[in-house]
């Protein structure tokens, strides 16, 4: 049987707060279907990729276009180039922002990921718009979420109190701090390890 060491971000972390699953040991009740500031990432969001295409943010601009359906609140694109990740996220529809060249011109590389954005409550913000991105000692790492995460408050109250610093009130910013956490030497190891401590149903 793999031991909680081999997939835990930090084994010492993970004994003092976390069972094997990933869910907290926390004393007394806790719904985990609270939200944060009523501002969850829900179900219905929308998420594109492309790789190794030269016109990769203008395929995803299109891609989630198509998705927009999906939500109508923000929209995100970020890309690669090989040496430097590039980021564009705005509030309002796909079209607002990703129809004007000069924004696509922004956006070089040959890989991106972009995210339309939908919540069922509270208000949507800036620093919710997805995908988000965080510069890791292992590299930068972006992430677009589609899903909910039941035990998302219940992590980020721990990785709160053991010192991280947080930018949004979504769900996915957890994944960010999972992954930053972990030990493994290859960048999807790390990915591999977050996921372990995820619970619901996400894309």
């Amino acid at each position: 049987m793999e031991s909680e060491e081999s997939h835990a971000p930090d084994a010492q972390w993970a004994r003092d707060g976390f069972a094997r699953g990933g869910v907290a040991r926390e004393t007394g009740q806790m719904n985990l279907d609270e939200d944060l500031n009523g501002d969850r990432l829900r179900e219905e969001c929308g998420v594109f990729g492309v790789f190794n295409h030269p016109d990769a943010a203008a395929i995803t601009a299109i891609g989630l276009h198509a998705l927009q359906h999906r939500g109508q609140e923000a929209a995100g694109i970020v890309t690669y180039d090989g040496r430097r990740f590039h980021s564009e996220r705005r509030l309002g529809l796909v079209g607002d922002t990703f129809s004007d060249a000069r924004v696509i011109e922004r956006l070089p590389g040959h890989i991106a990921v972009g995210h339309v954005r939908y919540s069922t409550t509270g208000e949507t913000l800036l620093r919710n718009v997805q995908p988000l991105f965080a510069e890791l000692d292992a590299g930068g790492f972006a992430v677009g979420h589609n899903g909910n995460l039941t035990n998302g408050l219940t992590l980020r109250k721990q990785l709160v109190r053991d010192g991280a610093i947080t930018q949004s009130t979504t769900d996915t910013e957890v994944i960010l701090h999972l992954v930053a956490r972990s030990k493994k030497a290859r960048f999807v190891d790390r990915f591999i390890d977050a996921l372990h401590f995820l619970e619901g149903a996400y894309s």
